[in-house]
């Protein structure tokens, strides 16, 4: 490993993060960073990641098949009509994270997601916080990657103020490299390339 680069047998330079996991590495090279302005799709992104928080997201990762049958395909309006029992019932799914603030903040964060739909739409409400554009970063190594930035702090409070919880400025930082808010991937990875020339065309 280089800079935090790995070198594969295809013969591609990744960032290190998925290791050699197939799994893993298919998510690295088809989702993480690609810019996502589905409405659903980024509540689902969001909620999975407040869930990662205190786990790995591989470990998510692993089960968001299982997140979308408990959750009814992570559609807003119909987890905001969740009630107690549902929430006991999720509480027995051994197929998902079972902590229930995250469970019960899925829910509040749905209600909060249809009040923010309703404005505008949740796609407009994110991406407006960078001009609607993905920052495009070039970091050359690992130790390059923040945590969280000025930015990601800003929309954590924005997303708390509207009824959002686990959304700290850590993990929505995540959040915006995983849909693709900020190009972080490594320049040496091949990726990061394909994403800048995504961003290009919007």
């Amino acid at each position: 490993m280089t800079n935090g680069l790995i070198l594969h047998p295809d013969n591609k330079y990744r960032c290190w993060w998925p290791g050699t996991d197939p799994f893993y590495v298919a998510y690295h090279d088809n989702e993480w960073g690609v810019p996502e302005f589905d409405d659903r799709a980024l509540f689902e992104k969001l909620i999975l990641d407040g869930f990662q928080a205190g786990l790995s997201w591989i470990t998510i990762l692993r089960k968001r098949e299982n997140f979308r049958s408990a959750f009814a395909g992570f559609d807003p309006a119909i987890i905001a009509r969740f009630e107690q029992s549902h929430v006991e019932a999720l509480m027995l799914d051994k197929g998902i994270v079972r902590n229930r603030a995250k469970i019960e903040a899925t829910i509040a964060g749905a209600r909060a997601w249809l009040a923010i739909q309703e404005r505008g739409g949740f796609s407009n409400f994110l991406w407006n916080f960078i001009d609607g554009r993905p920052v495009q970063n070039n970091l050359i190594s690992r130790s390059d990657v923040q945590a969280e930035t000025d930015v990601s702090k800003r929309i954590s409070k924005a997303l708390r103020a509207e009824g959002f919880n686990f959304v700290g400025p850590t993990i929505v930082y995540a959040f915006m490299q995983a849909v693709g808010m900020v190009n972080d991937h490594l320049v040496g990875c091949y990726r990061h390339a394909e994403c800048a020339a995504m961003a290009e065309k919007m």
